[in-house]
């Protein structure tokens, strides 16, 4: 994977880019000016990141992911990530036929639905998952492969399903490793 060279990444305007950022050369980034990456965070291939996204430190956004975070945003805490082909919306168009949707349309004649996502600190979306408008994903939670979050979650839980569901309690063992990997990599 090729990633972009520290030069590119500062000329194209994020409003904030920390240590050590990952982007690929294939990834597509829109709206920089509103995107706010941590440290030693990466962005794989074929990955589309727009609107206001905020992004915190060791975050991974894996190959064909699509975070849209449209006005209101969505956050990736430390240590979150998503795995391959995860999508997270901050807004979508209101499907019930009461109103046009797509973008090609006028906002008179939508309802949009906008509110903002946040996937806390040690949060992993499984794969092919989707994580729709005005969710929080707890501190800890791991999401199953192909789920769609439709409500916010209970911390350091385990949830899977259309729509997910809690399965069971997720250790914290992490934590510890959190601090002594945090003991050897400060901010320089």
């Amino acid at each position: 994977m090729a990633f972009l060279s520290e030069q590119s990444l500062k000329e194209m305007g994020f409003k904030s880019l920390g240590l050590d950022v990952k982007i690929s050369d294939k990834a597509a980034i829109y709206n920089p000016e509103l995107i706010e990456i941590g440290d030693y965070s990466r962005i794989d291939d074929f990955c589309v990141v727009s609107g206001k996204v905020s992004i915190g430190r060791n975050v991974h956004i894996a190959v064909f992911c699509n975070v849209a975070g449209g006005e209101l945003g969505v956050t990736l805490e430390d240590f979150s990530g998503l795995a391959y082909g995860c999508h997270v919306f901050s807004q979508s168009d209101d499907y019930s036929g009461k109103t046009l949707t797509n973008p090609t349309i006028p906002e008179k004649f939508k309802k949009i639905l906008r509110a903002p996502v946040t996937l806390k600190r040690h949060v992993i979306v499984g794969t092919c998952s989707v994580v729709l408008p005005g969710v929080t994903v707890e501190e800890g939670t791991s999401v199953g492969a192909m789920s769609m979050v439709t409500k916010s979650t209970e911390p350091w839980s385990v949830y899977f399903g259309v729509p997910a569901k809690k399965l069971k309690s997720r250790k914290k063992d992490m934590l510890l490793l959190e601090q002594e990997y945090l003991q050897g990599h400060h901010r320089e």
